[in-house]
């Protein structure tokens, strides 16, 4: 885990939810980045220029990246009418399930909801 900016990073239990999402074998940089950093990976890979509140790039099928905004996540979690920490790890399940290969749709929200369940999110 790196965290790239001044923010203080939610004590989410980020290891435990990537191993139930990913399997313990399975090797996760995760990136706590500025919007203007998560702005221009976004332009990059996406092609589109804004800031996100998190973005995730698979590298194999054993090794991945997540990248988080701070800053973007707390602006998001009101309108989710979460908390910062609740929406912190509500995006991290998201990501890791991005990672093992899966589009947002009804199969994707199952797997979520399943590890939200878990860890209380």
């Amino acid at each position: 885990m790196t965290n790239e900016t001044h923010a203080s990073i939610p004590r989410v239990r980020f290891s435990a939810i990537k191993d139930a999402a990913l399997g313990s074998d399975y090797k996760l940089n995760l990136i706590f980045t500025t919007p203007a950093k998560i702005r221009k990976l976004n332009k990059i890979y996406r092609n589109i220029d804004k800031p996100t509140d998190i973005l995730s790039f698979p590298l194999s099928d054993t090794e991945g990246e997540i990248y988080i905004s701070p800053t973007e996540t707390r602006k998001e979690a009101k309108n989710f009418d979460r908390s910062y920490e609740n929406f912190m790890a509500f995006l991290f399940i998201h990501g890791c399930v991005h990672l093992i290969g899966h589009d947002h749709g009804a199969t994707m929200e199952h797997i979520e909801a399943n590890i939200r369940k878990e860890f209380k999110v």
